[in-house]
């Protein structure tokens, strides 16, 4: 980590001209050491990785992991070096240089955030799709608006369509440059609805992306919750165990505070279902308390299944009146609703 940060700090004061002038034999020295330590790191990751589950096979399993997204990044960290060096004689790879910041990836796989990220964007692709459909309508109209009202007043800043297109993104971002800007008053005018139709409909995706981020910390916390009730089956919790806690913690950003009343609250949990679930139906009922935590349960429960079942699929196998009576179906139908809100 150390040395991406070193090195993509090189790569961004190199693009100074006086700096570059004064350090240019030790930015040359710095990326070289940066190059070998990262070759370095992809042939030991290679070379060790059919000690892992999924790539045992030496040959099979090491090409497996040579395609992953990992493996990938690292690649892409030190390819652009060794291609301008063993073919600058055939070809002009100086621009190569600039993808030496693809190196700020290999990040990524120190934080759990990103792989938390992807999930996110996978389940929520349908509604994002929507929203980015809508946003791309939105801008060919506002392009071909703006290049109608602005053509002849403008004829060379509205010289076409695609050329507007440049100003309908700026128009509806709200970023507004002003290299490009209406004279007629339609087109004034036009511009005012517009900026205010995209301060709503480019924040949408933003939004999607905030509350279902949110959404997705709190369905991982609440695994892992159910995850520290599976391990206090016995009552305590192993080496291995504090091991996965300590991973998933960190992965999720819980303070050590929060994890030890995670931990707390699963004791307690596994403690009292012990306590009750000998009892029958008949002596659960005459204790509202311990019915309440059973009822709260079984709701988290069904939520969770909620979050993470295919919705279509069980969309469909609900409806179907052989196989749920009104009631379920009714059930189905709230905890979907509350999940939308």
């Amino acid at each position: 980590m150390v040395w991406v940060v070193v090195s993509v700090s090189a790569v961004v004061l190199e693009s100074v001209a006086s700096i570059h002038y004064i350090l240019n034999l030790e930015f040359i020295i710095l990326d070289t050491v940066a190059v070998a330590v990262f070759t370095l790191e992809y042939l030991l990751r290679l070379y060790s990785v059919v000690e892992t589950r999924g790539f045992r096979h030496p040959v099979a399993g090491r090409l497996r992991y040579a395609q992953t997204g990992n493996a990938i990044v690292d690649l892409l960290a030190v390819l652009p070096f060794f291609l301008e060096h063993f073919l600058h004689h055939l070809f002009d790879l100086r621009f190569l240089r600039v993808f030496r910041l693809l190196r700020l990836l290999k990040l990524t796989k120190y934080t759990g955030a990103t792989a938390t990220l992807v999930i996110v964007v996978k389940r929520e692709w349908p509604v994002m799709a929507a929203a980015t459909f809508i946003m791309l309508l939105l801008v060919v109209l506002t392009a071909s608006l703006g290049y109608l009202f602005e053509h002849e007043a403008q004829p060379d800043k509205f010289e076409n369509i695609p050329a507007s297109i440049y100003w309908a993104v700026i128009t509806l971002a709200s970023v507004g440059y002003g290299d490009i800007s209406p004279v007629t008053p339609v087109g004034r005018l036009m511009t005012i609805i517009l900026a205010l139709l995209g301060i709503g409909i480019f924040a949408i995706p933003a939004a999607l992306l905030s509350s279902a981020f949110s959404d997705q910390l709190r369905i991982e916390r609440e695994t892992l919750k159910n995850e520290l009730y599976a391990m206090m089956a016995d009552g305590k919790i192993s080496t291995e165990e504090q091991e996965v806690i300590d991973r998933e913690s960190k992965r999720l950003h819980l303070s050590r505070e929060e994890v030890n009343r995670l931990i707390e609250k699963a004791r307690r949990e596994r403690e009292l279902k012990d306590d009750h679930s000998g009892l029958s139906l008949v002596k659960l009922v005459e204790r509202p308390e311990v019915v309440l935590d059973r009822y709260r349960e079984l709701v988290g429960q069904m939520r969770q299944i909620a979050l993470s079942v295919d919705q279509q699929r069980m969309d469909y196998l609900v409806d179907d009146p052989e196989r749920t009576t009104a009631f379920e179906r009714r059930v189905w139908k709230s905890i979907r609703e509350d999940r939308r809100h």
